[in-house]
């Protein structure tokens, strides 16, 4: 008889990990797949006797558990979890970190669902921020405020202009301030970037895009560093400083957990995320180098290519580029024109499926940063490189953009 007790996977390469952290063989039937518990309550043996911890599945549910396991493993952090969208996982984490008078630091290039949470709902409830380059590290610490900064936020690469922020140094810059360092690690995914190895002190993702991969299910996560703490002067709703054990809290008394069967979808994509991010990259790096040889682009925006200004870091930060290209045609008209025309890639919000995408981000994705600091070319186009045949995509563009 086979034991029962789940192995370790602490010391084993990113693939292992994303392949068996938290998903164990069933003890019961042997299934190498973990099973969609698609169930709300459990059997108590007596009044508060929970078998397994198991009460309520708002509060915890095993197909959770198992992706929440997977993927702090893959990030290296002592805790995951798991919600129902990459912005309610923001909301949630948000709420737990700040209160009215707080003030937080934002990117001046960030993800329009993050600045359009912060800037009008977070606003309103007495939450101000600030929007700067997080390339320069000078107005990064011009931007905290001693005393009311209590989280600075970070993207890299931000979406969509793909900009590279050092988050080593950042980090230092948050922890002397007392204040929480979060990185959106959406575009990087922990295969490439392990920003808790860097000292941010949570990392947040939407799942929906490389995690799930596959363009079929929408969901967000957190994962805490060991040993993060709230920021300074703040005491959990537990009464403890703990950062993992506030955002547990919250994320119970919230709710917007993620359920068991896009749980389990999210943990099917994560399993296959190391081989899909090296052809992502691959790909990507051909379709750059192809647009930037092309007489009817102004500027190709890929950290790997040299001319990226934030390249040298992300060599040193990240083990791989990325599959997002951004690049600008000159005008708008031209870039609403390109997204018309292409064929393998597919006119449609959202990214980091198998399948390639093109969008016009000022119409689109950012449509609700218009008018504001983080308001983006209007000629931008933006490609999220799926894994298709290269040259399928680069003679698709390349008809595209004649």
């Amino acid at each position: 008889m086979t034991s029962s007790t789940p192995n370790d996977w602490t010391d084993a390469g990113f693939a292992t990990r994303a392949i068996h952290a938290g998903q164990d063989p069933d003890p019961t039937t042997g299934a190498v797949v973990p099973p969609i518990h698609q169930v709300s309550t459990y059997k108590q043996d007596g009044v508060g006797g929970l078998r397994g911890g198991y009460e309520y599945s708002r509060s915890a549910n095993p197909t959770r558990t198992a992706l929440e396991e997977a993927l702090a493993a893959a990030e290296r952090g002592s805790r995951g979890f798991a919600f129902a969208s990459g912005l309610a996982a923001e909301d949630t984490l948000l709420r737990a970190v700040l209160r009215p008078g707080d003030h937080l630091v934002v990117p001046d290039d960030a993800y329009g669902g993050s600045y359009r949470l912060i800037a009008r709902v977070f606003a309103p409830w007495g939450v101000e921020h600030t929007a700067v380059d997080l390339a320069d590290l000078d107005a990064v610490a011009a931007a905290i405020q001693p005393g009311r900064t209590k989280v600075v936020w970070v993207e890299t690469p931000t979406n969509p202009l793909l900009g590279v922020s050092d988050i080593a140094a950042i980090a230092a810059l948050a922890g002397a301030a007392g204040a929480v360092l979060v990185v959106d690690n959406t575009f990087a995914t922990p295969y490439l970037q392990q920003p808790l190895a860097l000292g941010a002190d949570v990392v947040v993702h939407s799942t929906t895009k490389y995690i799930g991969g596959h363009s079929d299910v929408v969901g967000g996560a957190l994962v805490v560093r060991d040993g993060a703490q709230l920021p300074v002067g703040l005491e959990g709703p537990t009464g403890s400083s703990d950062l993992a054990a506030t955002i547990a809290f919250h994320q119970n008394a919230s709710g917007a957990v993620a359920g068991p069967f896009d749980a389990w979808l999210t943990l099917r994509g994560l399993r296959t995320l190391a081989v899909r991010m090296d052809r992502h990259c691959a790909n990507a790096d051909a379709v750059a180098r192809f647009l930037e040889g092309h007489a009817a682009v102004h500027q190709v925006i890929y950290p790997g290519l040299a001319s990226h200004v934030g390249h040298e870091l992300a060599a040193r930060q990240m083990s791989g580029f990325g599959g997002m290209v951004s690049f600008r045609v000159g005008s708008r008209d031209k870039a609403l024109e390109v997204c018309d025309r292409t064929r393998v890639f597919t006119l449609a919000e959202s990214l980091g499926g198998v399948e390639s995408l093109i969008e016009h981000p000022g119409q689109m994705t950012h449509a609700s940063v218009a008018g504001s600091p983080l308001e983006v070319p209007d000629d931008l186009v933006r490609l999220s490189v799926g894994i298709e045949d290269v040259a399928d995509l680069v003679a698709d563009l390349g008809q595209a953009l004649a």
